[in-house]
């Protein structure tokens, strides 16, 4: 597989099998981020869990302390005085069947999170199907079904991402951009990590965090000790 020189350039910085400390390994990423946007960080931690049995799922959510550095914009169906707080709160789109409506009709996906008060999942089940592939199906877990939706709105909207298992028993998520630098991306890095650690599963044996890997969106992957980290 071709990759361009600045990849190539990047590559060279990293030690192919060295373990870097967290500090160490934020400063490189944001070395190897050159694209001429700011890049995203992300993480991949591999776990030793097997996400096919259920006692052994591992999904949460966490607000990062500086956000993921993009415009969050929020759906919210809710009804009433909570629609109004919703909408006082800051989400961009709030309504109920009309919005249900839109989606269904018009294939319409501009928001990144759908949050919903538990009284309106039985509207919006029939979005499983098109919400769940693309992870924003609201659910209590992650903090998005709740009747406090002016909570879930400002949260969403201050840096709360959801984590979750993919079937490779991997989560991918964002900690922030190259522009943050290595301190705010070791905060986020940290914060991400201590939820994925709180949420270890009682059922999982043995060795719990396999791996992890962060890189930019164009950058290659860095090794992070996780020895340290638990």
């Amino acid at each position: 597989m071709f990759k361009g020189k600045k990849y190539v350039d990047s590559k060279k910085l990293i030690e192919k099998n060295k373990l870097y400390d967290t500090a160490e390994a934020m400063d490189l990423v944001c070395q190897t981020s050159k694209a001429k946007f700011d890049e995203t960080i992300e993480v991949h931690i591999r776990l030793g869990v097997d996400s096919r049995h259920a006692d052994q799922q591992v999904r949460g959510a966490v607000v990062l302390p500086n956000g993921t550095g993009k415009k969050v914009r929020v759906l919210v169906f809710a009804k009433g005085d909570r629609a109004n707080a919703a909408k006082e709160a800051g989400a961009e789109y709030v309504g109920e069947m009309d919005l249900v409506e839109k989606i269904q009709k018009e294939n319409w996906f501009d928001f990144d999170v759908v949050i919903a008060t538990p009284d309106m999942m039985g509207t919006i089940g029939r979005l499983g199907r098109v919400l769940g592939p693309k992870g924003l199906m609201p659910n209590p877990k992650a903090g998005t079904v709740t009747m406090d939706v002016a909570k879930a709105v400002q949260e969403a909207k201050a840096g709360k991402i959801e984590y979750r298992l993919d079937k490779t028993n991997i989560i991918h998520c964002p900690i922030g951009k190259a522009s943050f630098g290595t301190e705010k991306l070791a905060e986020n890095f940290s914060t991400l990590l201590g939820a994925v650690i709180k949420a270890k599963p009682a059922a999982a044996k043995g060795q719990y965090i396999k791996s992890c890997v962060i890189a930019s969106t164009m950058g290659p992957g860095i090794k992070v000790n996780t020895a340290k980290l638990g």
